[in-house]
């Protein structure tokens, strides 16, 4: 799991970490200054070497991470979560913004799209009538 130089390109771990599905999407994330090291943006080649301070924004999830471990093939999530150690009060603040979304609205399981011939029709109905 460890590489024998100790040191890795940031894009290619957080790739292996499984915080983004391709390299490609992972460097895209450096260079946008949603994937940062030590609270600073750099490059996608920045070696990357344990104990290093990663933090993560994905959508509106965000991960603070400490590197333990390094490792240029992308393996299984049991051996991706093996590879950091996360914060407490990132694991706080990330599990509440799910809490969040998941008492938010939710879209109707009945909506299926534009409305049909005679859905249409009720619709002008119901809206015409009270004027």
């Amino acid at each position: 799991m460890t590489e024998s130089s100790e040191r890795l390109r940031f894009d290619k771990w957080l790739w292996a970490a499984r915080f983004f599905k391709t390299r490609s999407l992972a460097a895209q994330a450096i260079e946008g200054g949603r994937a940062r090291l030590h609270e600073a943006r750099v490059k996608p080649s920045k070696d990357l070497k344990p104990g290093d301070s990663v933090t993560v924004r994905v959508g509106e999830l965000e991960w603070t991470v400490t590197v333990l471990a390094l490792s240029a093939r992308r393996g299984p999530a049991s051996e991706a979560a093996l590879l950091y150690a996360e914060g407490e009060a990132s694991r706080a603040k990330r599990e509440l913004m799910l809490a969040i979304r998941k008492a938010g609205p939710q879209p109707d399981p009945d909506a299926r799209g534009r409305p049909t011939k005679r859905n249409r029709r009720l619709i002008h109905r119901f809206t015409e009538g009270n004027n």
